[in-house]
């Protein structure tokens, strides 16, 4: 057994810095910016690590609510810019910003930091002057979803209209699991490597309950295979009420505003002008 310790030790230590990568890629790379005037906002997170984002004002005078975007695991806001660009337009303030290591975000992400971004990126948002603190909407998608979740939860002291979560896993534990089942050498180990690989602090599905009386929106295709359709499921049983889930057909990851926009961003721009006025979500 000794013999074998080195090259379980280093298989180990593999394994837990591919789960590392499965949830951070970050890159400061500008893919594009806004075609309507924004204002680059610069906020301090929890631990005073520096943040960036944009601030984009509605379109109309007196804005629906505010939209608190919460972008997914890959480059940065610029490159996720294009899912959420016609709200403006659709009436509402939107608030995107970086989390730490992106973009031109300081510091290197990680589970905690990020958390704590996501934090600070609410209460930021409600202390703007130009917003109104008891009209934010949060929206998260893939990996953005996770940390919406548990940032709203932890946050009590900023009331939200709402929670939409798109294409989101339950939790970092499961969503591991799943990744090491694709790979045909691991897979039957899969269990007892994601605990290995991954905690649950700050994961999404243990603390969704927690958001009530908020109401919270699931949105997940059913052929999404870089987060599968049961997350999204897992998810919305696990919420307590009020609570809507729009089951995707066909879709792939995060594609309900983009190869089924015509449906789904003026669905959605309905949900959320309901969501700001006290109202139920649309089913």
């Amino acid at each position: 057994m000794k013999r074998h310790t080195p090259f379980i030790v280093l298989l180990l230590l593999f394994i837990t810095g591919c789960a590392n990568g499965l949830f951070y890629h970050p890159d400061n790379r500008l893919y594009q910016t806004p075609d309507r005037p924004y204002e680059e906002v610069s906020f301090e997170s929890i631990d005073g690590t520096r943040l960036t984002g944009w601030f984009i004002a509605s379109s109309q005078a007196v804005p629906f609510g505010t939209v608190i975007h919460f972008h997914g695991n890959a480059a940065n806001i610029s490159n996720h810019y294009g899912f959420v660009e016609w709200l403006p337009e659709a009436g509402f303030n939107l608030l995107l910003f970086d989390y730490r290591g992106y973009g031109d975000s300081e510091g290197k992400p990680g589970r905690r930091g990020v958390f704590e971004d996501s934090v600070a990126a609410l209460k930021y948002a409600a202390s703007r002057p130009d917003v109104d603190p008891s009209r934010l909407i949060a929206f998260g998608q893939s990996l953005g979803g996770a940390n919406a979740v548990a940032a709203a939860a932890a946050t009590p002291d900023v009331p939200l209209k709402g929670v939409v979560v798109d294409s989101a896993f339950f939790s970092y534990r499961s969503i591991a699991r799943d990744k090491i089942g694709l790979i045909p050498v691991l897979k039957w180990l899969k269990w007892p490597l994601s605990f290995v690989m991954a905690t649950n602090g700050h994961s999404p599905g243990p603390v969704i309950e927690r958001l009530s009386p908020t109401p919270v929106l699931i949105i997940h295709g059913t052929k999404d295979r870089v987060i599968p359709y049961d997350h999204g499921r897992r998810l919305y049983d696990a919420a307590a009420s009020p609570k809507t889930m729009w089951t995707v057909k066909g879709g792939v990851h995060t594609d309900a505003l983009m190869t089924w926009r015509e449906i789904y961003r003026e669905k959605l721009a309905a949900t959320l002008r309901n969501l700001a006025e006290g109202k139920p979500a649309l089913e």
